[in-house]
């Protein structure tokens, strides 16, 4: 590329890919699931996981930025992904460029693929991570280009926009990103920048020099940085370890910088003499992480999932109002929240002591008292200075011209006496500007930083402020191991009138659409904060009354609420924006004037107020101005459709008709026939009363006849709702019978608005059975006794729909806790649709929570086997089913024939079931005499065949168990040397929290440990017993995870306490714990097996 310009287009690129099947047809509820930490909802959003090993060539619509220096790729359709970063000096792929697109289940949604940068927001693995984004390209005034990507996100409907900027003359990336609240309910966020990078055994990452620990997700664990000493994500890193190089990482694990001083981190390729870092202002963008698989067998095993000849990869994440995973920050409502962050390739450096956007230095001292000084710049400095300085003496000052491709490196011995800590490291430019510095770093030597702590139980806690802190935490954090809901409940049944309590309640219901019950809570709230005739001091409480008044249609009283609310200055922007659109929906466009001022005169980025005065100055005849500020909103928010809209409508008020139309060709390319994005901008003219402009907004999307357009039912209804609103009835009964007879695939519903879109279609319209099915998909995780009537009416009037059927099940299993009807709703399910593996899936899991026989499971299972082997959990569900019931043959062959796709955080579940059919036929076989036999059942079960994608994990994982059978066997082979090794194997790595500490407690026996032993089986009797006293706050700090029932939870502590028993030599004990594992869980294969072999 000629000069220093900076250019941006769109072509087509074509990479391999590995097809993703169809997403999941049913609605996917929230069922407890945790992820990366975090709550792990998948509905409204379809369930990505049915991946396939079907590689074909694919064409992507690629967005690239370009400068002398750099070259950028983007795939807007993966997500707003940026593919590859070139370094264009050295031809160094500073960002992990991917050849093939190879999806993994690692996405909150399943299908995610690696490599590139993530956007992170406001989750960990957005949903929305495999989707497409929306986009559009700028060129700037001083030069420099922009790509801008974003979305309104479907599960809180906030919205965020990335825009990725290349200046003329510069090799750094500025990165702006902008969080939008466009609701009136305050929500908590994560913003992460996910880089991924190259890595091998050169690879170290860089952490700021004054980084002395790191810590892991969710502060619960610490670690000494650089040189660890002691364990950490289970690895022994005792010896003295330096984690900062990948190579020393035999497992997966992250490490996040305890780090709140510094502006940078980054990766060095020491083998490329290259690398990548990151710069930002740490007071709004403190985070700084790095995630790996890791340099053993599990992490080749991910490289081989993730892609086809790329090879390993590191993560390097930068986390805005946040530093660690997870934690959320608030965003109050209506809130803006920005940012700007740079990435830069480095080069030649050897490592780096500071960076900052213009350049980096690197700064050391070897073993001869050499100093090996370097410096990096972003752009070119012509006559700059390059500087060391021992105290206030010049030992070095050069003039250079540097920049991106014009690295500085110098060698110079030190004088006698000089340390490092004397010594100051400058390059200042032409006119003496110091462009970077660093001064060797003396640690602090501060203690290790205490880790997180597990809240108490409720009834446990002392006073109600702390309650009230312990549930806000809960609910800010999104944790999906305990619910705020019992903290503030406690905190009221102590002190009904808890105006904390009650206004967190209260919000909480509001989210949820139950706002009688909120107003109640509120009223309470106020009734405390205005006792004596009070003017509170916070107007939360005011303001959400407000706002669930309003939503009741109760505008006089909202009104009231709002406006004493407006009264606090915390509160004024949103509830003067409130009182705007109530006032527009009562045609009082002058109070929504002063109203929208008064909110925008506290909250200028509020791009929903400056869109709803935009509205107004075109109603009032102002259409210049308000193309004016629509412009101003645009220059906030590229992306955003409400202005570009107005920009439509004041042109063509103005008779301007061809620049309306080509604004309007602008906006249709952004909003790209997307429903959801259609259906938000009509909610926004909804919320005002702009009845008209909503409805022209939708039949935009179905086309001149009203007839066409993506198949969205919710697009007619909402038609539907805003005719009837207008009086027009016979228009209203058109688009609710049209909304009727669309398709039901993948419409899940999650506005709050729809409930009224959906309640009027069931009254105008009462054999509709799908609107029902709709409102129930909806309100299910919000109301879900609501939920049920609304989807048993639909049953009513349709009985053959079958995933009303299934809906209604996992309704009775979990509302109701009616397993049995639960069972015969599913069945039903299948009748009507006997096709889906989903539905065996699922019915047999509520089968073996009823206790029904593996048998008739299995009878299940194997007579739908061709359904059943479409999805792996069905075909796992039948492969267990199997090893329970002794047939361990026809497990293995099941196995054997089929490519399972792990989970990121449940990968051992094929690989378990691998093992027990293995061990278990070994056993029998052992216990038959058969001995060769068997210890070729025991060798196959230490194998992970990669179809099972499982690699070898660096604790052993089962192997403690494998090794002690193998070493049986070969003493019954009479081999002593062979059985004594392999016990030795056993006890190699200790296993503590696991029944593995039995077979490692008998190998120890073996082995003549008999006191190790005894203490390997009192961990297990006392870890017994504590499982059977522990709540749900035991799997706080689990990654990953999915809500026991506690009968499960209850059967493993039994299970272990018998184990320890049995060791300790007391069989009889045993067996009862083992029989009562069974009670709790008939299909305890553990507990099954021990007691079999119980004389």
């Amino acid at each position: 590329m000629p000069g220093t310009d900076v250019a941006i287009w769109e072509e087509a690129l074509t990479v391999p890919t590995y097809c993703v099947g169809p997403a999941e047809l049913s609605p996917m509820f929230y069922t407890g699931r945790g992820y990366q930490g975090a709550k792990g909802p998948i509905y409204p959003y379809p369930l990505l996981d049915k991946l396939t090993d079907v590689r074909e060539e694919k064409s992507y619509r690629a967005v690239y930025l370009e400068n002398r220096y750099v070259k950028l790729c983007v795939l807007p359709e993966i997500g707003g992904r940026i593919f590859s970063g070139l370094d264009k000096t050295n031809q160094y792929d500073f960002i992990y460029r991917q050849h093939v697109i190879k999806p993994a289940l690692i996405g909150m949604l399943g299908a995610w693929i690696s490599g590139g940068v993530e956007w992170n927001i406001p989750h960990h693995h957005r949903p929305s991570t495999f989707m497409p984004a929306d986009y559009r390209l700028a060129e700037n005034l001083d030069g420099s280009k922009t790509l801008w990507l974003g979305e309104i996100e479907l599960r809180h409907r906030m919205k965020w926009i990335v825009g990725l900027t290349l200046h003329p003359g510069r090799s750094c990336l500025e990165v702006t990103i902008r969080i939008f609240n466009r609701t009136p309910y305050v929500h908590s966020f994560l913003c992460f920048t996910n880089v991924a990078v190259h890595v091998n055994g050169d690879y170290q990452v860089i952490f700021p020099p004054g980084t002395e620990y790191g810590t892991q997700h969710a502060k619960c664990e610490f670690v000494r940085w650089p040189i660890a000493d002691g364990t950490y994500a289970g690895v022994d890193y005792s010896a003295g370890v330096d984690v900062s190089w990948w190579k020393n990482h035999p497992s997966p694990l992250s490490i996040f910088a305890w780090n709140h001083e510094d502006d940078f981190f980054g990766g060095y390729d020491h083998g490329r003499q290259a690398g990548i870092l990151h710069v930002a202002d740490h007071h709004a963008v403190p985070g700084k992480k790095f995630f790996t698989f890791g340099s053993g067998p599990a992490g080749r095993m991910w490289d081989n999932i993730l892609t086809d000849a790329d090879g390993p990869y590191l993560e390097l994440m930068a986390g805005a109002y946040s530093d660690n995973q997870p934690d959320y920050s608030w965003i109050q409502p209506y809130e803006t929240k920005t940012l700007t962050q740079y990435w830069y390739p480095v080069r030649q450096l050897g490592g780096v002591k500071n960076a900052n956007r213009d350049a980096a230095v690197n700064l050391v001292v070897d073993e001869r008292n050499v100093a090996r000084l370097a410096f990096n710049a972003t752009a070119e400095f012509r006559d700059a200075v390059a500087v060391l300085q021992a105290g206030e003496s010049n030992l070095f000052q050069e003039k250079v011209t540097i920049g991106p491709d014009k690295p500085f490196v110098k060698e110079l011995p030190l004088p006698h006496g000089v340390k490092p800590r004397h010594l100051k490291a400058a390059l200042l430019s032409s006119s003496k500007r110091e462009l970077i510095s660093y001064r060797p770093v003396e640690p602090s030597r501060r203690p290790m930083p205490a880790p997180v702590q597990p809240p108490s139980r409720p009834e446990e806690i002392r006073t109600n402020e702390e309650l009230y802190l312990t549930g806000l935490r809960l609910e800010q954090f999104h944790s999906s191991a305990l619910e705020p809901y019992p903290y503030y409940e406690e905190a009221l049944k102590r002190d009904p009138g808890d105006a904390r309590a009650n206004t967190a309640l209260a919000v909480l219901y509001c989210k949820r659409g139950m706002f009688r019950q909120a107003r109640e809570k509120l009223l309470a709230a106020i009734q405390r904060l205005t006792r004596n005739y009070t003017h509170p001091k916070d107007g939360e409480s005011l303001y959400y009354l407000g706002v669930a008044l309003k939503a009741q249609g109760h505008f006089a009283a909202a009104r009231d609420a709002l406006s004493k609310a407006a009264w606090s200055h915390a509160w004024r922007a949103a509830g003067h924006y409130v009182l705007a659109e109530i006032a527009l929906q009562q045609g009082d466009l002058t109070g929504a004037m002063e109203s929208v001022e008064q909110s925008l005169s506290c909250n200028a980025l509020n791009t929903r107020a400056r869109n709803l005065k935009t509205v107004l100055l075109r109603k009032a005849q102002r259409p210049e101005e308000a193309i004016a500020l629509a412009w101003g909103t645009m220059a906030i928010d590229p992306l955003d459709f409400w202005a570009r809209n107005e920009r439509v409508l004041a042109e063509a008020g103005l008779g301007r008709q061809g620049r309306a139309e080509r604004e309007l060709a602008r906006l249709t390319t952004l909003m790209r026939d997307e429903a959801q994005s259609y259906l938000e901008l009509a909610c926004d003219y909804e919320n005002c009363g702009l009845w008209d402009e909503a409805i022209d907004v939708l039949a935009r999307l179905l086309g001149s006849t009203g007839q066409a357009g993506p198949a969205d039912p919710m697009v007619h209804y909402a038609l539907g709702y805003y005719w009837e609103s207008k009086g027009d009835e016979p228009k209203a009964s058109q688009h609710y019978r049209l909304g009727s007879q669309m398709p039901t695939d993948y419409c899940f519903p999650f506005r709050l608005e729809s409930v009224r879109w959906l309640s009027s279609a069931m009254k105008n319209n009462p054999a509709d059975s799908h609107a029902p099915y709709y409102l129930g998909n909806l309100l299910f995780d919000l109301q879900p006794e609501n939920a049920v009537r609304a989807w048993e009416e639909s049953r009513r009037l349709d009985d053959t729909f079958a995933i009303v059927h299934r809906n209604l099940a996992l309704a009775y299993a979990r509302t109701d806790s009616d397993k049995a009807r639960a069972i015969a709703s599913l069945k039903r399910a299948i009748q009507c649709n006997g096709q889906d593996p989903r539905f065996f899936a699922e019915l047999d899991q509520l089968l073996e929570a009823e206790a029904v026989s593996p048998r008739e499971r299995l009878s299940l299972l194997e007579d739908n086997h061709e359904v059943v082997a479409r999805r792996d959990d069905s075909l796992l569900r039948r492969i267990k089913l199997h090893v329970l019931l002794g047939q361990y043959d026809r497990a293995v062959r099941l196995l054997e024939k089929h490519h399972f796709r792990v989970w990121e955080g449940a990968e051992r579940a094929a690989h378990d079931a691998y093992v027990d059919a293995h061990l278990l036929k070994g056993r029998g076989l052992f216990a038959a005499g058969r001995y060769p036999k068997a210890l070729a059942e025991y060798e196959a079960a230490s194998e992970y065949p990669p179809h099972l994608e499982f690699g070898q994990p660096h604790d052993g994982g089962r192997a403690a168990e494998v090794w002690y059978l193998i070493g049986t066997a070969c003493e019954a082979l009479g081999d002593g040397e062979k059985a004594r090794a392999a016990f030795q194997q056993a006890v190699q790595k200790k296993k503590m929290g696991t029944y593995l500490s039995y077979y490692q407690g008998l190998a120890c026996r073996k082995l003549g440990q008999e006191a190790e032993a005894a203490t390997r089986f009192d961990e297990l009797i006392q870890l017994g017993r504590d499982m059977l006293t522990a709540g749900p706050e035991a799997d706080f700090f689990q990654k990953f995870s999915t809500r026991r029932d506690r009968p499960v939870g209850k059967a493993d502590g039994h299970y272990l306490l018998g184990l320890g028993l049995l060791g300790k030599g007391d069989p009889e004990a045993a067996r009862r714990e083992f029989q009562e594992a069974l009670r709790l869980r008939p299909d305890h294969l553990g507990a099954q097996t021990m007691l079999a072999e119980l004389p």
